[in-house]
């Protein structure tokens, strides 16, 4: 099944050299998966599924160097002292970790379905602990680049300040020496051997200092350090080895700090490795548009599913599949291999278009070859129209509907027809659903858990065993019905080959016969024997299929019709192709009436199962076409609804707008009126104090002398007591209710507040409320009630 190849294109994923192997070791390790474990990777992935949906990029563990962790951790744990670039290591493991656990509480915040989800898959890494304290304190003294930071400790600046010093005063001695060199003959340069400082003199003369001869030749010319610079390039080689000393001083502290804190390390590693695992399982599915298969345990006892007790894996229910129960359920799928094959070739051949523009693009802007261009050209053309094919010629899937009673599937059809393909196909579907992958094929997908997969596919010849073809098949099948369980899924391609075609097909019919009584769960198996069709109608756990075959094109569809047997075309074939007419008659002669009414019958099959296969998809057109109109009304609707109810709320708030105007206004008229009311009365009241004066000028009468002071005493009535009590001095005593008469107004008002405090009244007289002096008002009529 070329299983191994799957385990690394899923592996390539992984962001970290650890995560690979991980991924690679565990897809590996597939038949040893329980049904249970199956259901929690499968869990797994699809919680990765979401949280690489809702998070982006924060699940790119392509920055860490995971090895360089574990050095660190084998270094603290084994007494060594730590280097720069493994701790810069430890840091960036740790700074992810704490960026990760932000982005999972985040995405489990946004729906209860996603928190319960994502808590089984991220529960521990949420719980490990990132020591900020740590990371503190090993920023401070390592750089980014891994080296020590001069700021690790004052002694190793100082040492370092001193190497530049000396490095400095060398460097000018050198040039001085140079400077000062008379031969012209010979060329000097400053050079450093083994960390000293030195002069390298090409020519034939000697120099013109004293100096140490270090290494001399023809060629490569003499390495001369000055005697005058031995003493600095020794206090050199001294501050260096201060430099050395002081940095991993300051690293040794640093490890015995870290740990402190290895636990912790080695957990957030390995659960870093483990999530890494389960991305790249998600980043497999979802690059491949991968499908979450139903995946149920098949009942030992019984042969039917165990999925009503089990509790789906994804949230299709076996029910929305379709009416009929079906043991395997597999639309549209994709071979892994011949997908990830045809995606590489499309994006190198892409990348190849883009290169050779840019190539293009590049020479006419600088003005080259004008010639090499017009072939980049031809080039560039050509690279397009390869695109185009690939986008065209598009693997072709294949859908799997196997029902519930079906045990032996046996698939015909010419070779190259993809029945070898399709078998892989199915094999390779159900270890990737056993751990934990999403299946390449179009939703909803519900296939079994199978306790293993066997497998006999191609030439098994063994020289140093003297076995045959034939032979090695027949060892293989023996093998595998030998080991296979009621819960097993069996594959064997082109069963009965091999040998003389009657043998063939009567051992053939006998192995599918055993396996049907006895053997696998589901056995699929391709044929040319004609024979093995015909087992169908005489056994109900056997169904055939045959893949399409163009009589037009004289070549395979890659389609499999399912419920038809496959016919023979060769006679056919034969006769499109220009065989000479009489032996195409004599071969139908020969091959006898009943296999052509068997043809034509099988012809008629293939014609009415193509007409409803086509109507089908103009039926699932149409249903989409519904389906988007009805969305389109839906959308349209609540945008009716919604702007309706915006409408309202527009009028509303309008009228309300102009109730507030309408009040203001009022208001103000009223209070205008009351105004206007009030000194008209107080002008009638003074025009009539000053006509009662002028009267009293000519002479009144002594009654009428007295009845100023009457009104005065009238009007003065009302006094307060000192205890505040309000009581006019005829005894009546005012209070909220009591009906008075107000002289400004010449009106009845009734009392509703007093305020004893400020001598003050307020009353009500119709719409009106007045707040007057107690000496304005009379009282005339108590409330009943008192």
């Amino acid at each position: 099944l070329e299983w191994g190849k799957v385990c690394r294109a899923v592996a390539s994923f992984a962001g970290t050299a650890h995560g690979r192997e991980a991924t690679e070791k565990q897809l590996w390790g597939v038949e040893s998966v329980s049904y249970e474990r199956s259901r929690k990777l499968l869990r797994e992935t699809e919680a990765a599924v979401r949280l690489l949906g809702s998070s982006g990029g924060a699940l790119d563990f392509s920055g860490l160097d995971t090895v360089a962790v574990e050095s660190a951790i084998n270094c603290v744990s084994g007494g060594s002292v730590i280097k720069g670039q493994e701790a810069m290591a430890v840091v960036s493991l740790m700074l992810f970790v704490e960026s990760l656990q932000v982005t999972i509480r985040a995405a489990m915040k946004q729906d209860e379905d996603s928190h319960n989800l994502l808590l089984p898959l991220t529960e521990t890494i949420l719980d490990a602990v990132v020591s900020k304290l740590l990371v503190k304190s090993i920023q401070d003294v390592i750089d980014d680049d891994g080296s020590v930071k001069d700021t690790a400790s004052p002694e190793l600046r100082r040492y370092r300040d001193q190497v530049q010093a000396l490095e400095s005063r060398l460097c000018q001695l050198m040039d001085k020496l140079i400077r000062n060199a008379d031969n012209e003959a010979s060329l000097s340069e400053v050079s450093i051997v083994n960390g000293r400082c030195c002069i390298k003199i090409t020519g034939d003369k000697s120099s013109s200092f004293d100096g140490l001869l270090l290494s001399s030749g023809s060629d490569a010319g003499s390495m001369i350090e000055p005697i005058i610079a031995v003493p600095l390039n020794d206090e050199l080689q001294g501050a260096r080895a201060l430099v050395v000393r002081a940095e991993l001083e300051a690293l040794s502290k640093l490890t015995d700090k870290i740990l402190l804190e290895l636990d912790n390390i080695q957990i957030l590693m390995q659960e870093t490795v483990t999530l890494d695992k389960v991305t790249a399982r998600a980043r497999y599915s979802i690059a491949y548009d991968g499908t979450l298969p139903d995946l149920y345990l098949p009942n030992i006892e019984h042969g039917i599913v165990n999925a009503a007790k089990d509790e789906p894996a994804s949230t299709t229910s076996s029910a929305q599949l379709t009416k009929r129960p079906w043991k395997l359920f597999i639309p549209n799928a994709y071979h892994p291999l011949l997908l990830q094959q045809h995606q590489e070739n499309l994006r190198r051949t892409k990348k190849d278009v883009a290169s050779a523009t840019a190539e293009i693009r590049r020479r006419r802007i600088y003005g080259q070859d004008i010639a090499e261009e017009d072939q980049l050209a031809s080039e560039l053309d050509f690279m397009k129209i390869r695109v185009s094919e690939l986008e065209r010629n598009h693997p072709i899937p294949v859908d799997f509907m196997i029902a519930e009673e079906t045990t032996v599937l046996v698939i015909t059809g010419p070779n190259t027809g993809g029945k070898t393909i399709s078998l892989k196909t199915v094999g390779l579907a159900s270890l990737m659903a056993k751990i934990g992958l999403y299946i390449l094929a179009s939703e909803p997908v519900k296939i079994p858990w199978f306790d293993a997969v066997y497998a006999d596919i191609g030439d098994e010849q063994s020289l140093t065993q003297s076995l045959s073809t034939f032979s090695g098949h027949l060892k293989q099948i023996g093998a595998i019905r030998a080991q296979s369980t009621s819960q097993s899924l069996v594959l064997l391609d082109e069963v009965g080959a091999g040998t003389n075609p009657l043998e063939g097909a009567a051992l053939g019919m006998s192995l599918l016969g055993s396996f049907a009584e006895a053997g696998s769960f589901l056995t699929l198996a391709t044929t040319h024997h004609g024979e093995l069709k015909t087992l169908k109608y005489s056994n109900d756990s056997f169904e055939n299929a045959c893949v399409e075959f163009d009589e037009e094109n004289l070549k395979p569809t890659f389609r499999i019709l399912w419920g038809i047997p496959g016919r023979s075309n060769a006679i056919n074939i034969a006769e499109r192709l220009g065989l000479p007419l009489d032996i195409i008659e004599s071969s139908r002669h020969l091959l006898g009436t009943a296999g052509a009414e068997i043809n034509a019958l099988i012809m008629d099959m293939e014609k009415f199962k193509q007409e409803y296969h086509e109507q089908l998809q103009q039926a699932q057109h149409y249903l989409m076409q519904s389906k988007e109109l009805h969305n389109d009304l839906e959308v349209a609707q609540k945008s009716i609804v919604d702007h309706g109810i915006a409408q309202r709320k527009r009028k509303s708030r309008v009228v309300s707008e102009y109730a507030v105007m309408a009040r203001s206004i009022i208001h103000k008229k009223f209070q205008q009126y009351r105004e206007s009311a009030v000194a008209q009365r107080v002008l009638e009241e003074e025009k009539a104090a000053e006509k009662a004066k002028s009267e009293g000028a000519k002479g009144p009468e002594p009654a009428s002398t007295s009845a100023p002071k009457k009104t005065q005493n009238t009007n003065s009535s009302m006094v307060t007591e000192a205890n505040g009590k309000i009581i006019d001095e005829n005894g009546g005593i005012p209070e909220v209710g009591d009906l008075v008469y107000v002289p400004k107004l010449k009106n009845q008002a009734t009392v509703v507040k007093i305020d004893s405090s400020k001598n003050e009244v307020q009353v009500q007289a119709g719409m009106m409320k007045l707040k007057l002096k107690l000496k304005d008002v009379k009282v005339q009529k108590q409330r009943t009630s008192r």
